[in-house]
This record gives structure tokens, C-alpha cells and sequence, in this order.
């Protein structure tokens, strides 16, 4: 029986990431929509929020899901999720945009594929092998 994958989660930590860019709600905001557009996603609706003293969490809505940023300034660290469905986005796009703007020197990313079930026409949902709760 083949399986579908239904989307692509990513994972990334972004590390000795340039300060000032990270406590730039504007800066971010600009990345985050790039990165999406760059990638092939189509934007929906999008949020960000400046924080005090230092940060800036958003989210950019695709109508493939969605790709959020949570950041440290003071740590030079960016937490980032991104998330696609589908075939015509390429998430890894999205990632190389972000670590080129955010000037990232290292870098760690987890990918895992959402939504494993069987093909449509068998309606039935493959059970997970293990569930860590």
C-alpha cells in the first residue's frame, strides 16, 4: 500500500545570528515574507510582535501552513518553524534565505514529514509505530 506525506515540518535553530537583526521587528518581518515568496509559498495573512526589552516573535500564514520565528537577541539565536504542504513549496529555500539574512554562522535542522496515511482511496489512517507523550 503506498503512503502519503502530506507535508514537511522543519525544525531549525539558528545560532550566532547578527544581534541587531534579530531585535528588528521590521528586519524580521521583511525575512520572514522573503523567505515564503522565495520558497514558492503563497502568503495569507501575517503577525509579529516586538518585545521589551529585546525580541521578536511572528508568524507568516501560507495557505501551505505556516513559517514562525521566535528570537533571542541576547543569545544570537532564532528558533524557526516551518511548515509545507504539499509539492510546490521547497521549505529548504526558505531556510537558506533565512540563514543568509540572519547572518548565521551554524545551524541545526530537524525535518520530519507530517501526515503519513495510506493512499486516499484505502481511507485508512497507518498508525504511528511509537507516540512519546
Amino acid at each position: 500500500m503506498k503512503l502519503l506525506k502530506l507535508g514537511k515540518h522543519f525544525l531549525i535553530e539558528y545560532h550566532e545570528c547578527d544581534r541587531r537583526v534579530l531585535d528588528d521587528q521590521s528586519k524580521i518581518q521583511d525575512i520572514l515574507l522573503d523567505a515564503a515568496v522565495a520558497c514558492g509559498a503563497t502568503i495569507l495573512e501575517y503577525s509579529f510582535h516586538k518585545f521589551a526589552p529585546q525580541g521578536v516573535s511572528g508568524v507568516v500564514l501560507i495557505a501551505e501552513s505556516h513559517i514562525s520565528i521566535h528570537t533571542w537577541p541576547e543569545y544570537g539565536y532564532a528558533a524557526v518553524d516551518i511548515f509545507t504542504c504539499g509539492t510546490t513549496v521547497d521549505p529548504w529555500i526558505a531556510y537558506h534565505n533565512m540563514k543568509k539574512e540572519l547572518n548565521s554562522d551554524e545551524t541545526v535542522v530537524r525535518e520530519i514529514e507530517r501526515g503519513e496515511i495510506s493512499s486516499p482511496s484505502a481511507g485508512k489512517i497507518v498508525k504511528p509505530v511509537s507516540i512519546v507523550k
